[in-house]
């Protein structure tokens, strides 16, 4: 027999997941952003879920996944103006600044991301109306 306290916390828990399945404009997490998770890399939904509740970007946010350098990287687009993208390592450490900013050339720091990056997959992107 189960005790009250473990059905009072499965009915707030059921509860909690069916309210943030019906956030308005919060698109669910998608296969391969619940891999990255499964890799290790939480701070991947952290900055999805970041994203989600900052105004919706022109143009739209997106993260993609690639080869650079013989790592793994996750690739933040540009979201408007002299906003510049961001490229972070499996663990969430910015490793350059590939375009935008004031220049559009980004920090300088990897001025071949372009060139050398590979293996694309789009991880997710931001389908809220702007």
């Amino acid at each position: 027999m189960a005790k009250a306290g473990t059905t009072s916390r499965a009915f707030l828990l059921a509860a909690v997941l069916a309210a943030a399945g019906c956030k308005p404009g919060i698109s669910p997490m998608i296969p391969e952003a619940a891999t990255a998770n499964a890799m290790g890399a939480p701070w991947l939904n952290e900055l999805i879920q970041q994203l989600q509740e900052e105004k919706a970007a022109n143009p739209t946010a997106r993260i993609y996944r690639y080869t650079y350098n013989d790592q793994e990287v996750y690739y933040l687009t540009s979201r408007c103006c002299d906003v510049p993208s961001k490229v972070f390592d499996m663990y969430g450490n910015v490793l350059c600044e590939p375009d935008g900013g004031l220049t559009g050339r980004g920090d300088g720091r990897c001025p071949d991301f372009a060139e050398k990056r590979s293996d694309e997959t789009l991880i997710w992107e931001d389908k809220r109306e702007q």
